[in-house]
């Protein structure tokens, strides 16, 4: 509650008090700039000064200080007036006089002043002065002083007097509407506790939106459990404001969970409180909530709102809650509102996506609905069903009534398109034509993919040039499919073409299509060419991804252009790809022609660590070119990974063995030897050699051996038990 602002002529509730044991002669503005040498560097207008003293002289009570006070302009001069009157003999300042200069000089901003005569008016014990400091909080607040406002209160309890809990809570509450520091409210808070003056509960309610409001959500959210302990029970606006930051900080199942504790406890909630909460948890996409909450409004006789009722709907009809929407519609129309365009809209689409299209037809109609955008969503429903009849009579009562409009045609033409064929899509523009609508660029669009479907890619070209000339663009759906139709026959240059043009246009192809394009440039051997459309992807939002990079590096390779590699890979990491399958194996094949062994080693590593196989002639392709520089034992980890997959031929069995053979691993080109005659495959012959005449030095079980034949006899059984085990 805040407290009621007095006026100026405060001290008419109060006697007025007068010195007795003192005696004071009056002085002039000499006398009081030597008696108070601060104010020296602001001197008073003096003119102003000796004409108020003068009037004063014969006149001094409290009212008319105050009217003095109050007519006064300059700051200074007031201070002076009002010291002057303090050394007057039968005078004492009453609380409407200190109220009076201290408002003035909160106002100005004066603050060191002011507290210091809030501090005199505490010390002399004035009565009244308890009502006077709390008026003086108030009228701070009102006129956003709200550090003034703090100091007043800080004085009045230190100096012994007990603000009462509407002024704390009138001051914490412009606090947080001014959304100042958190450290700000809780001074304010402590004074209070201070004070001995127990919350209420709209005290802990603005000490949680302070806490919300400063992202202390989790203090917040414990002070929320403790209100009990503070004899206090949340309120519907505790609710509110904990549900309002819980789907704020996208928590929103922590936001059931206090709703539903509201639920259980019984509490009433305000309209306030419907009208924020319902669209919250219909934009969190929870219409079990807020249709719980519609009902609990209404039977508390509450009114929804055009803006709630609307999202609400919405909500419904996406979740395809049929009989809640149109429950919630009646009563909408029972409340006298009129049923907005994006409502029925909704509604209609809600029953195509139902499948209910005779029920949507049967609504329009029931509701007496003439406006287009309705029907059209109907259309469209009816294209996405099917139902070409019964989108051909919609049509026809449209026009009939005059509530069609181009996009009404353009969804049939596409379906026609699509479905019908040319042929009759083109009939169909023509009674568009005559039913005195020009045919736009979604008819042209539409006729595209029409031409596209039928592979009439040079017609579909044509009429690309022609939307070029007009300066139209094709809709999403006609561009990608023409640039992979043209690029389908080796249109590139043309493909090309129609990317530039869409790209200047601010139009972003498929991310597929434009790595299909791509793909066809570098192929052609246009790297300059694929790299520049790669740019302008970036200008188009066109979406780049692993391959569109992949295609690029490959079409280096192939000019053999490793270096540049290095280049396109550094922009792809820049832009945060992640490397595929396709992208590892190019750049391993490049530092192998770079003769970067300890590169392709680090790669093949990675790759294989990440779940990347390549197929079995690829991974020959890099096991050889390790092998061939003696680095097989630098991924004998990838190796033991690659053993049991399918990948692994014979070919590769026989030159891990044959290479880790040469690298002096024998112990493992045996244990892979082991494993490749489990597998069924037979070592080739110079596997076989290599294997016989290492062993006419050394003996299987590491003594050396003198009968070459014995030896040879011996390697052979081993291949032949091996085999013999499978």
């Amino acid at each position: 509650m805040a407290v009621k602002l007095l006026p100026l002529t405060f001290s008419k509730r109060f006697r007025i008090w007068v010195f007795s044991s003192a005696y004071f002669s009056s002085l002039s503005s000499a006398d009081c700039a030597e008696i108070f040498p601060e104010t020296n560097q602001n001197p008073p207008n003096s003119f102003e000064f000796e004409q108020k003293i003068q009037f004063l002289s014969n006149r001094l009570v409290p009212d008319s200080l105050i009217r003095v006070l109050d007519s006064t302009n300059d700051l200074n001069s007031a201070v002076k007036i009002f010291k002057w009157a303090s050394l007057q003999s039968r005078f004492r300042h009453t609380a409407g006089t200190y109220f009076g200069i201290i408002l003035k000089l909160g106002l100005a901003g004066h603050v060191q002043e002011m507290e210091g005569f809030c501090q005199s008016m505490a010390r002399e014990r004035i009565p009244g002065a308890e009502e006077a400091f709390s008026a003086l909080i108030d009228a701070f607040a009102k006129h956003c002083k709200l550090s003034e406002a703090t100091l007043v209160l800080a004085s009045m309890n230190s100096g012994g007097y007990s603000p009462s809990i509407e002024t704390f809570n009138a001051l914490m509450s412009a606090l947080v509407k001014a959304k100042r520091d958190f450290q700000d409210v809780l001074f304010v808070y402590k004074e209070m506790v201070k004070a001995g003056v127990l919350p209420t509960i709209d005290t802990l309610n603005y000490l949680l939106e302070v806490l919300v409001e400063t992202d202390r959500l989790e203090t917040a959210l414990d002070q929320f459990k403790r209100m009990n302990k503070k004899s206090c029970n949340p309120n519907t606006r505790s609710f509110e404001i904990l549900i309002k930051a819980l789907i704020a900080k996208d928590r929103v199942d922590e936001a059931v969970d206090i709703l539903y504790e509201m639920f259980e406890s019984g509490c009433h909630p305000d309209m306030s409180f419907f009208s924020c909460t319902i669209p919250l948890f219909c934009r969190e996409n929870r219409p079990k909530e807020g249709i719980r909450l519609f009902r609990m409004m209404k039977d508390s006789n509450f009114v929804l709102d055009l803006s709630t009722f609307i999202v609400l709907i919405e909500c419904l009809c996406e979740n395809l809650w049929l009989d809640e929407a149109i429950f919630l519609l009646e009563e909408m129309i029972e409340t006298g509102l009129a049923l907005p365009n994006d409502v029925v809209v909704d509604v209609v689409n809600m029953f195509c996506n139902l499948g209910n299209i005779d029920e949507a037809v049967k609504f329009l109609e029931d509701k007496h609905i003439l406006e287009t955008s309705p029907y059209n969503a109907l259309l469209a429903g009816c294209y996405r069903a099917g139902k070409l009849s019964t989108a051909k009579d919609l049509l026809w009562k449209m026009s009939q009534r005059d509530i069609d409009d181009s996009d009404s045609w353009n969804i049939l033409i596409r379906w026609m398109c699509e479905q019908e064929g040319i042929r009759k899509a083109s009939e169909l523009v023509a009674r568009m034509v005559v039913s005195s609508f020009i045919p736009d660029c979604d008819t042209y669009s539409a006729i595209v993919v029409g031409n596209c479907k039928l592979s009439k890619y040079k017609d579909a070209l044509e009429l690309f040039h022609q939307i070029q000339a007009k300066c139209w663009i094709l809709d999403p759906l006609s561009y990608s499919k023409l640039v992979e139709g043209l690029c389908s026959i080796g249109w590139i240059r043309e493909a090309a073409e129609v990317f530039r043009y869409m790209s200047k246009k601010e139009c972003s192809l498929q991310s597929s299509s434009f790595n299909m394009l791509i793909k066809g440039v570098c192929d052609t051997g246009q790297l300059s060419e694929a790299l520049m459309l790669r740019q302008l992807a970036y200008y188009s939002d066109t979406s780049c991804t692993s391959s569109t990079y992949s295609n690029i590096m490959r079409g280096l390779l192939k000019v053999d252009k490793p270096k540049d590699i290095s280049v396109v890979f550094s922009l792809m990491l820049v832009e945060g790809f992640n490397l595929d399958l396709e992208a590892y194996c190019i750049l391993i094949q490049s530092m192998s022609v770079q003769n970067r062994i300890k590169d392709c080693i680090l790669l093949f590593n990675r790759m294989v660590n990440e779940g990347l196989v390549p197929d079995s002639e690829r991974l020959l392709h890099i096991l050889t070119s390790i092998a061939n520089h003696s680095q097989l034992s630098m991924v004998s980890c990838s190796i033991d990974k690659l053993i049991c997959r399918e990948e692994m031929n014979s070919s590769i069995y026989n030159i891990l063995i044959n290479g880790l053979w040469k690298e002096g691993n024998k112990q493992e080109a045996g244990r892979i030897l082991d494993l490749m005659l489990e597998k069924g495959f037979v070592p080739d012959a110079k596997t076989h050699g290599l294997l016989i005449g290492s062993i006419s030095w050394e003996g299987l079980d590491g003594e050396p051996l003198v009968n070459g034949h014995a030896v040879q006899d011996t390697v052979s059984n081993i291949l032949v038990e091996g085999l013999e085990k499978r």
